[in-house]
Formats: C-alpha cells, sequence, structure tokens
C-alpha cells in the first residue's frame, strides 16, 4: 500500500505543486479505503496498480507524456473509487466522478485539470471516449489492458468479475456478459495508443474470443 500512497502523492503534487498537503494525505487515504473495500473481488487495489502500472508502460513506450500520465493516474485512482455491482449502468461512474470534482477542487487541483479527470471517469462506463488526446488514449487504454494479460491473470479476472456479480443466475450472469465483451472483439480498433494497439491486441482478442465462447456454452 505504501507504493500506492506514493504514486497517489506524486501524481497529485506534479499536477498541483500548492495542493494542500493534510487533505492529499487525508485523501489517499480514503480512496484507499475505498480500493480496500470487501464487496470488491475485481475491482480493488490490484486492479489499480494494474492501471497504473499500464499507464507507466505507455509512458515508457512513448505514447503518454509525463503531465499526461500524472493526469491519466487521477482518473484512474477515482475511476471506481464509487463501486456498488448492483447499481445501475453508469451510476458508479457518475457517483465517482462526482467524488473526483468534490476531493480534487478541495486539495487545490486547478479547476481544467479536475474536469477533464471527471470526463474520464465518466467515460470509463461505456469505454466510448469523446476526446483522443494522450492522456484519454492512454486511459481507455489501461483501464482495459487486463483484456490482453496473460491467459491465467484474464481467467482469474473473470471468474473475479463472477463473484462481484454474484446476484445473477448463472444464465443471466452469461447473456450479460457476453453482451458487454462482444463489442471490443468486434472493434475494429480495441486499443487507442499506437503501444497498446501493436502489442496487447492480439492476446485481448484471443482472450475475449476464449471468454466469450465459454460464457455462451455447448453448441
Amino acid at each position: 500500500m505504501d507504493t500506492l500512497r506514493s504514486r497517489w502523492h506524486a501524481d497529485v503534487v506534479a499536477l498541483c505543486p500548492a495542493a494542500d498537503r493534510p487533505l492529499l494525505a487525508a485523501e489517499g487515504t480514503d480512496l484507499l479505503d475505498r480500493w480496500l473495500e470487501d464487496h470488491r473481488s475485481y475491482h480493488d487495489a490490484v486492479h489499480l496498480a494494474e492501471v497504473l502500472a499500464a499507464l507507466d508502460e505507455l509512458h515508457e513506450g512513448g505514447d503518454l507524456p509525463a503531465h499526461d500520465r500524472h493526469l491519466a493516474g487521477l482518473a484512474a485512482w477515482y475511476h471506481d473509487a464509487v463501486y456498488d455491482p448492483a447499481a445501475a449502468s453508469g451510476a458508479n461512474e457518475e457517483a465517482s466522478a462526482v467524488l473526483a470534482q468534490e476531493r480534487l477542487t478541495a486539495i487545490g487541483v486547478p479547476a481544467e485539470l479536475v474536469e477533464r479527470v471527471a470526463m474520464l471517469v465518466r467515460e470509463s462506463a461505456t469505454h466510448e471516449m469523446s476526446d483522443h488526446d494522450p492522456a484519454t488514449r492512454a486511459f481507455h487504454d489501461a483501464d482495459l489492458w487486463i483484456l490482453s494479460a496473460e491467459a491465467e491473470r484474464f481467467d482469474a479476472y473473470c471468474h473475479q468479475v463472477r463473484i462481484e456479480y454474484g446476484m445473477f443466475a448463472t444464465a443471466d450472469y452469461a447473456r450479460g456478459r457476453v453482451a458487454v465483451l462482444t463489442p471490443f472483439v468486434e472493434r475494429e480498433r480495441l486499443y487507442l495508443t499506437d503501444h497498446a494497439h501493436e502489442r496487447w491486441t492480439e492476446r485481448a482478442r484471443l482472450n475475449l474470443r476464449r471468454e466469450i465462447a465459454r460464457l455462451a456454452g455447448p453448441g
């Protein structure tokens, strides 16, 4: 957790050197508590760490300037800050965006950056991004990095998501999950950055097709 705390501090201070330090520390603690909630199986601190690591990879690959990496990092911190699997579509993202707006403003982050973070959080509900600047492309791809993970990690992710949606019957879950995953297979371009497009796409499509076939069952 210390690594994540340090990352939170670094992302905020890089964008706002004058950030209120006591509020910055308190918000980092609150966010980590949220990511560690008992009802989370996939959307937890491991997912957050994986998104941040993916952003680092995209930065090192040349697709993400340093300033944009910090901005996308803040979006990563807030994009699942509010998470209730039973919530209506888009409700978690909206609540998380509002939280980001309130807390980042209080810390002292400039308004234009706060609004960009909130926009990215809201758009993570559908992964249909309205802009194509480096931070937007990178955040989109980093949040979907898990689709391109090695088979063992991808299968664990699928199991973890099923646990989070345990309130649904197997057949209902399978239908809903296939509906969520299929558009990612059918997209002409799954990832928006060149690095992810070139290095993550093939494995992601293989993983997705395998999971869709499993959910669909025999025949």
